[in-house]
């Protein structure tokens, strides 16, 4: 048995995972906002999971927007900002009293799907996350690339690549100018055309021209930031997580526009959209213990 939890902004989510993969129980708690609290839900939640299916898990993996400094093991970078500069980790080792991990969310997201989900069949994997932020995960031979300095896969703190005339660079929460979380994430994609692309996908698929030009836009953005990726990393697949993942013209859209931009004749890469949606939080941070440490 293993427990998988998804340290969200609002919410915490918790999994109770069997050996195939199978969700036994799941359930979810608000985020109290404020450390002691938090290290209190996680605790908390766990008991009650645990409790309501008769059974303990061995580990618990934990997914955090944010993460830990190989220097210190203090969380940084995390956008839900109290949570920096504390020992996350070894505060929930002693509350849980069990091997304990913590991962960046987007790399647990590439995990589970990687391991059994839409990327299952592809060897190096890139996830990417068009949601409330924009994020990034690598997962080779189903193990997360974190880096020598931990930051493996911080895809959306990296500017937009050849920026056009009218895309001036805009301040992120990190501090930093020109963040593509600025572009791509579902919250910038609303900045940029003040509407949802949700919205703007059944306004475009109605005919309205006006929403085709902004998906179209969008795409090319998308477009450039990955063949970055592709240069770099040169993936079999990658797949799309977040509320903008599910624009299905997104992906013709988004590949057609790739062989402009990669230092490439051909493009055998994939562009998928995730098998698990929502779940894949607690399932990979669930995964980021092998079958045999879980036993």
């Amino acid at each position: 048995m293993r427990l998988g939890i998804d340290f969200g902004g609002t919410k915490i989510e918790g999994a109770l995972l069997d050996s195939t993969g199978e969700i036994l129980n799941r359930q979810r708690v608000p985020n109290p906002g404020d450390y002691a609290g938090a290290v209190r839900a996680v605790a908390d939640l766990t008991a009650k999971i645990e409790s309501d299916t008769g059974h303990r898990a061995t580990v618990v993996g934990l997914a955090i927007p944010g993460s830990l400094s190989p220097k210190t093991g203090l969380v940084r970078n995390a956008n839900s900002v109290w949570m920096n500069g504390l020992p996350f980790l070894e505060d929930l080792k002693t509350a849980l009293a069990r091997p304990v991990r913590v991962e960046n969310d987007a790399n647990c997201f590439a995990l589970s799907e990687a391991v059994d989900g839409a990327a299952a069949d592809g060897r190096v994997v890139f996830g990417v996350i068009f949601g409330t932020g924009c994020g990034g995960g690598v997962v080779v031979d189903r193990k997360v690339i974190t880096g020598a300095n931990g930051i493996g896969g911080e895809w959306g703190h990296t500017p937009l690549p050849w920026p056009r005339a009218d895309e001036a660079p805009v301040r992120d929460w990190c501090g930093r100018w020109g963040c593509l979380e600025q572009w791509l994430s579902g919250t910038g994609f609303k900045r940029a055309f003040g509407v949802s692309a949700r919205e703007a996908d059944t306004r475009a698929q109605a005919g309205d021209p006006e929403a085709i030009v902004m998906l179209d836009l969008y795409a090319d953005r998308v477009a450039r930031s990955l063949a970055i990726v592709i240069d770099i990393l040169d993936p079999d697949i990658i797949v799309f997580g977040g509320g903008v993942s599910n624009v299905k013209s997104l992906y013709p859209s988004v590949r057609g526009k790739l062989l402009a931009h990669i230092f490439s004749d051909v493009l055998h890469t994939k562009l998928v959209q995730n098998k698990h949606g929502d779940s894949s939080g607690v399932r990979g941070a669930a995964w980021l213990f092998s079958p045999e440490e879980a036993q």
